[in-house]
């Protein structure tokens, strides 16, 4: 699978690339070349896995640079009932005949991004160690993804965090879950202004190539295609019923 920046550089690019990088270095997305197709069949399969499973197969159409054993084993580490508190990982919950609720908020912070920052701080960890590498990420946060990210990171290898949030525009609860963890590793930076001045920040660090090499700056936020990947395994396993609490 190759990928490239939605506004045409950087073509040909590995998954674990794309990773490290983040935001492209022409200010665009990365995505990939192709989209592959899941027939019925697949469909059917699908329906009998746990998350993990499914995750695996979902998101290993997708990387093809990182072994199958390694990344079952990744994703097997991150999706578990200790984390997520049940074994469906993303239960539903039927409200009536009509309609089911997809329980996203049982990660660590309560937010529906755990559920993609989980995955993404266990990927970052494993591949910089592959590297024998540093990584710097560089986030924004208006209070869940700083605190979604913060958690999945805490404590990794060879990774530092630096979240830029909009000082006195979080709610109380958000800013205690980020700023209460005292993890070397974790570092909070209040900045005047709102979440768009923080997001700017970031985006202009990101289009600063050779800065951006320089001190090995990756992101966290949605402008980083892994974090998207993973978000796609709960829409699939929403569709398939006996996933109830």
């Amino acid at each position: 699978m190759k990928y490239v920046s939605t506004r045409g550089a950087s073509a040909g690019l590995r998954f674990s690339e794309v990773l490290m990088e983040g935001l492209a270095a022409d200010g665009g997305l990365y995505v990939p070349t192709t989209y592959p197709n899941v027939d019925d069949a697949t469909l059917q399969h699908w329906r009998g896995l746990s998350y993990p499973e499914l995750a695996f197969e979902i998101v290993s159409l997708y990387i093809d640079d990182i072994p199958a054993d390694e990344l079952r084993t990744i994703i097997a580490r991150t999706y578990t009932q200790e984390t997520f508190g049940s074994v469906q990982i993303t239960p539903l919950r039927k409200l009536d005949e009509s309609i089911d609720l997809l329980n996203l908020s049982n990660g660590p912070t309560f937010a529906f991004k755990d559920m993609a920052m989980q995955l993404l701080g266990n990927l970052f960890e494993a591949e910089l160690g592959r590297r024998d590498a540093e990584l710097n990420i560089l986030g924004a946060t208006s209070g869940d993804t700083g605190s979604a990210a913060e958690y999945a990171m805490r404590g990794k290898r060879n990774v530092q965090v630096f979240m830029l949030s909009p000082h006195g525009r979080m709610s109380p609860f958000q800013q205690a879950q980020m700023f209460s963890l005292h993890d070397e590793n974790i570092h909070n930076l209040a900045i005047e202004g709102s979440f768009d001045t923080c997001q700017d920040i970031v985006k202009a660090v990101s289009a600063d190539l050779t800065f951006k090499r320089r001190y090995s700056i990756g992101t966290v936020n949605s402008i980083n295609w892994a974090r998207l990947l993973a978000q796609v395994v709960y829409y699939f396993f929403g569709l398939f019923p006996g996933h109830e609490r």
